[in-house]
This record gives C-alpha cells, sequence and structure tokens, in this order.
C-alpha cells in the first residue's frame, strides 16, 4: 500500500478548513466523516453552517438540477460553473469537484487538464472520478500533478448502462474481489479518499479495513468510514424515485409546493401585497408627482 503524502492542491488551505491529512487522522481516531453534494452557494452556506467535513460538488446535479435523465450530460463548463458557486460560500469544508463523463477518460493529459481547470476556475480544493482499471492511470496522474483526487467504486453512475443500471456491484465473491483490488488500486495511485456506492455493506466493511485512506459510503451499509448522500434527495426536493438507501430527513419538496400554492391564491384573490409589503412617498412629493403629470396632459 501507498504511504505517499497526499497534498490538497497547489493552494494552501484556508484558515479552519478542513485539510487531507485531518481525513487520515478521523479514519485512524473512528469518527465518522461526513458529505453531501451541493450545487450553489445557498446549499454550500448551509451545508458548512451543519459542519460537513465534505461538499461534492456531483455530477447529479445533471439530474437533480439540470433535468437530464442520466448524468453523462453534464458537461465540465457547467460542472465548472456549480462548483464556482458552491465555493463562494463553503468555507471550512473540502470542496471535491466531480469530473464529468468524458472530461477524463481519453488520456492522462485530458484528466489533468480538467482537474487544473476545477481548481483553477472552479475554486474547488481537489477533485473526484469514477471507476477502476484505465481510471486507475487517470487517477494516478492528477495525484503526480499535486490535485488530491477521490476515488468511486461500485455503482458508478457515468457507467450504469455497462454495469446494468443502476444496481448494487460486488454481489458475488469475484465481483467483491475485483472491488476489493480496484479499492486498493486507487489508493496506490495517490487517491486520499475512495467512494463505495452500493456495495454490500460486509464488503465495504472489509474495503475499508484494508485500506489506509477512508471510504465514503452511499448505500454501502455503516462500516465505511463516512457517508454522502444527495442534497435533494436527503432534503425530499428531488421527484424521482429514491433509491433505497436514501433516508428523507425533510419533505422541503412539499412545503415549498404549499407555500407556492399560497402565493398564487393570495395574488389572485387580491390578499397579497397589502400596505406594509410597498414603500411610502412623502404627501408634498406625491402632489407634485401628480401635478406633473396633469402639466403633461
Amino acid at each position: 500500500m501507498s504511504t505517499r503524502p497526499r497534498t490538497p492542491g497547489p493552494s494552501a488551505p484556508a484558515p479552519g478548513k478542513i485539510a487531507l491529512p485531518e481525513l487520515r487522522e478521523m479514519k485512524r481516531r473512528g469518527d465518522p466523516i461526513t458529505m453531501v453534494t451541493a450545487y450553489d452557494a445557498p446549499a454550500a452556506r448551509l451545508a458548512d453552517e451543519a459542519g460537513v467535513e465534505l461538499v461534492l460538488v456531483g455530477d447529479s446535479a445533471a439530474m437533480v438540477m439540470l433535468g437530464h435523465e442520466s448524468t453523462v450530460t453534464v458537461t465540465l463548463d457547467e460542472m465548472i460553473f456549480l462548483t464556482r458557486s458552491v465555493t463562494r460560500a463553503a468555507r471550512r469544508p473540502l470542496i471535491i469537484g466531480d469530473l464529468p463523463f468524458g472530461s477524463y477518460e481519453i488520456s492522462d493529459e485530458q484528466a489533468v487538464g480538467s482537474a487544473i481547470r476545477m481548481l483553477k476556475e472552479g475554486g474547488a480544493d481537489c477533485v473526484k472520478l469514477e471507476g477502476a482499471g484505465r481510471m486507475v492511470a487517470r487517477a494516478r496522474a492528477i495525484a503526480e500533478s499535486n490535485i488530491g483526487v477521490m476515488g468511486h467504486v461500485g455503482l458508478t453512475p457515468q457507467s450504469a448502462t455497462k454495469l446494468g443500471g443502476f444496481r448494487a456491484q460486488g454481489r458475488t465473491a469475484d465481483a467483491a474481489i475485483a472491488l476489493y483490488d480496484d479499492a486498493l488500486a486507487l489508493q496506490e495511485a495517490g487517491c486520499f479518499a475512495i467512494v463505495l456506492e452500493a456495495v454490500p455493506a460486509p464488503v465495504a466493511s472489509r474495503i475499508t479495513e484494508a485500506l489506509e485512506v477512508p471510504t465514503i459510503g452511499i448505500g454501502a451499509g455503516g462500516g465505511s468510514d463516512g457517508q454522502v448522500l444527495v442534497w435533494h434527495d436527503l432534503l425530499g426536493l428531488y421527484a424521482g424515485p429514491a433509491p433505497r438507501f436514501v433516508k428523507q430527513y425533510a419533505a422541503i419538496a412539499d412545503e415549498i409546493a404549499d407555500a407556492l400554492g399560497a402565493y398564487v391564491a393570495d395574488v389572485r384573490s387580491g390578499a397579497f401585497p397589502e400596505e406594509k409589503h410597498g414603500y411610502s412617498i412623502p404627501e408634498d412629493e406625491l402632489e407634485a408627482f401628480v401635478a406633473a403629470l396633469a402639466d403633461r396632459g
């Protein structure tokens, strides 16, 4: 296993900001790591105030923010735009920019170039990419360019079609061994953490035990070093079907719908706006205004 130090990129972390070595220390102590996705400044600010350690600007934005059917359609330019919005508002969490499909698969040079853009233009602290196999070389190239990189194995949404759809991975002995080896390879390549998505809990636990770097689970049981959920899923904002591993902590979509319905009803009935919602003008100024209009005929 690699013991090379991982660095968060060319810029020094802001005062009080989570740094990559802290994540390994949290794993060593057994302190759970929290990660959520965010795609705009208000969400980033709230995540920061909640005390999460990691904020992922995920390519799930393609579905929950941009209305696409899958994650593969979102572009690097769109991800940089969203990441820039998040980095303006979140101060303490480590901000991870998700590299979208098509931005790193072609070559190591393309992967490094995309990662550099995510840091320089998006303001991210580090990046994430999906898969192993050939993607291990991409992760290594990014890490060797002094950019922190997070790996992602198990259900990788960018290649869901190849995997047979959005379904759990590693459910046979051979498939579990392959995931185990992929995670070790990504660690050796220099990844500072690895997402385990839709992986049976016993498999995820053994991968976590074998790794020196933290694992972040989503649908991988409680044995991972941390957990991540998509913003819209945990808040009940996404209209599509939620995966079985999602715990919905609020039903904000219902509250928004009720509020919008009440607003529409008030406007149509004349109940809104009331006098208190407007601005006044001094009486003498109003008289002068009316007189000026009268002079115009």
